[in-house]
C-alpha cells in the first residue's frame, strides 16, 4: 500500500484535530503507524485514541494566535528534529446572507480559516527547507474553487487557501517540499451545526449527501500520497469545478438555482437547508 510507506514513521501536525476531518485524518495516519502532534482549543482526542499512547500528543493551541503555533512548531521540532507532514486543517463554516454579515464576522472567519494557515506556513516551512523535504496539505473547500452562492464569507478565505497553496505548490516543487489543497464539499461532520459565534444548532441536519468522514479521510490520504495538488472530496465534484471554470450552462444554471433554493430558505426558516 503506498500510503503506509509514504506515512510510515512520520510525524505530522494537524490543526483541528479533535473532531471532523481531522480526527479521522489522524485516526488514519496512526493506523499507518505515523507520530502525531494534535492543535486544537479542545484536547480531549488522546482519551478517544488511548490504544496508541506515545505515538499521539495533544496540545490546547488557538490557531489564530500566532506565538501559539510558533510554539507548537517549535516544540515538535525540539522533540522529533523533523517535521514530515503539516496538515492545516482546522476551520469554520460561514453560509449566510452577504447582508447580514458583521465586521466581526469577517474578522472572525478570515482568523480561522486563512491566517491559521499562513501562521502554520510561515512557522513550518524554514524547517522543511533546511531539511529539503516536507509535504503540507491544507484544508479549501469545494467553495474554494468554486463560489457558491450565500458563501462570501467562507468562500473569500477558501479561495484565499487554494490560491495561496497553488501558487506554493509551483514555487517549492524544486526544492523537494510538496503542497495539496483539499477542497471537500458535503462531508458529514460538526461544522454544518455550529454558527459563526462559535455556538452548536443541533436543529440544523448534516445534508442527506454528505459522505462519511473516515472515507473522506482515506481518499484525502491516497491522494497527498499521489502528491495531488487540488483534491475534490467526493471526487465528482471536480466535473462541476471543470463546468465552472469552463461557463457551462448547466454549471451555470445549477449555481443560480442553489442560490434561489438558500434565498428562499433563509427568508423562510433562517437556515439554508
Amino acid at each position: 500500500m503506498k500510503e503506509l510507506d509514504y506515512y510510515c514513521g512520520k510525524v505530522c501536525i494537524i490543526t483541528g484535530g479533535n473532531s471532523g476531518i481531522g480526527l479521522a485524518l489522524v485516526q488514519r495516519l496512526l493506523s499507518f503507524n505515523a507520530k502525531i502532534y494534535i492543535a486544537d482549543l479542545k484536547t480531549d482526542t488522546v482519551e478517544k485514541l488511548p490504544e496508541f499512547g506515545e505515538m499521539v500528543f495533544a496540545q490546547q493551541v488557538d490557531v489564530t494566535a500566532k506565538d501559539q503555533i510558533a510554539g507548537l512548531i517549535k516544540q515538535v521540532i525540539c522533540n522529533e528534529g523533523r517535521i514530515d507532514f503539516l496538515f492545516n486543517n482546522a476551520g469554520i463554516g460561514g453560509t449566510k446572507p452577504y447582508n447580514t454579515a458583521t465586521l466581526e464576522n469577517w474578522e472572525t472567519i478570515i482568523n480561522v480559516n486563512l491566517w491559521s494557515v499562513i501562521y502554520g506556513i510561515h512557522y513550518a516551512l524554514p524547517q522543511m527547507e533546511k531539511q529539503g523535504y516536507g509535504h503540507i496539505i491544507n484544508t479549501s473547500s469545494i467553495s474554494g474553487i468554486i463560489p457558491i452562492p450565500f458563501q462570501a464569507l467562507y468562500s473569500l478565505t477558501k479561495f484565499g487557501v487554494t490560491g495561496l497553496t497553488e501558487s506554493l505548490r509551483y514555487e517549492y516543487a524544486e526544492k523537494g517540499i510538496s503542497f495539496t489543497t483539499v477542497c471537500p464539499s458535503n462531508i458529514a461532520t460538526p461544522i454544518f451545526k455550529k454558527s459563526l459565534d462559535g455556538k452548536v444548532h443541533d436543529n440544523v441536519k448534516i445534508p442527506d449527501d454528505a459522505i462519511p468522514v473516515a472515507e473522506a479521510a482515506a481518499l484525502i490520504l491516497m491522494r497527498v500520497a499521489e502528491k495531488k495538488g487540488i483534491v475534490c472530496i467526493p471526487e465528482d465534484n471536480l466535473k462541476m469545478w471543470q463546468g465552472y471554470v469552463m461557463n457551462d450552462p448547466v454549471t451555470e444554471k445549477q449555481l443560480m438555482d442553489l442560490a434561489a433554493t438558500r434565498r428562499m430558505n433563509f427568508e423562510s426558516t433562517g437556515s439554508y437547508f
